[in-house]
């Protein structure tokens, strides 16, 4: 089963499902100027991925070496979306797209939360991609922090900052269950990670 990724683009209207597997480029343009490597949690991230499918809608994947996208247990995520700032709109259309998944997967869970101070929120969400016996076939956990930008030349937008966990066959059961003892470390990491400064090539 392909899976496909959608963060900044259900603002356009376009929901397709969460879970992804990129396509691979072998030299992707890096249109926000952040090379990588970017280092995360102690680990380090290459550019993997990148497109740019509309005029203001920019998406860059980052893998550890040795992952692939089509099987990897963690991939960093930087997303833009220039000419909009309304966070809040994003977020709950994101929202809205992870209810309907609900309705016919049970191991769909969410939470959003906002930062009043700083304008950014943040969703923390388990989607699943099961066999048609119920069977877990793959589980993935993403954490996506929603902010404002504005780049060295003045452009503004929202960007995305996301990290997703992955989990695979029989190992997908001990995934979930450890989720509930350190849900919350992971996210503290997200929240207080220094987002790299973009600059969108033109």
């Amino acid at each position: 089963m392909k899976f496909i990724q959608v963060i900044l683009l259900s603002l356009l209207g376009v929901l397709l499902s969460t879970v992804s597997l990129a396509q691979n480029n072998n030299s992707p343009v890096d249109y926000l100027n952040v090379p990588g490597p970017i280092s995360f949690n102690n680990t380090s991230y290459n550019l993997s991925w990148t497109s740019h499918p509309s005029a203001t809608y920019y998406k860059q994947e980052y893998l550890v070496k040795g992952d692939t996208a089509a099987r990897f247990k963690t991939m960093l995520l930087l997303e833009v979306l220039t000419g909009s700032t309304d966070v809040k709109s994003i977020a709950d259309n994101k929202v809205a797209e992870l209810k309907n998944m609900k309705l016919t997967n049970p191991i769909v869970t969410y939470e959003l939360t906002g930062n009043s101070t700083t304008g950014e929120y943040f969703l923390d969400f388990v989607v699943s991609d099961n066999a048609p016996n119920g069977k877990v076939n793959i589980a993935e956990r993403n954490i996506y922090r929603y902010t404002t930008f504005t780049d060295k030349a003045g452009k503004k937008g929202i960007l995305l900052f996301g990290i997703s966990v992955r989990s695979y066959g029989n190992e997908t059961g001990k995934f979930l269950a450890a989720l509930k003892l350190n849900k919350n470390d992971l996210l503290a990491k997200v929240k207080q990670f220094s987002i790299p400064v973009i600059t969108i090539k033109r």
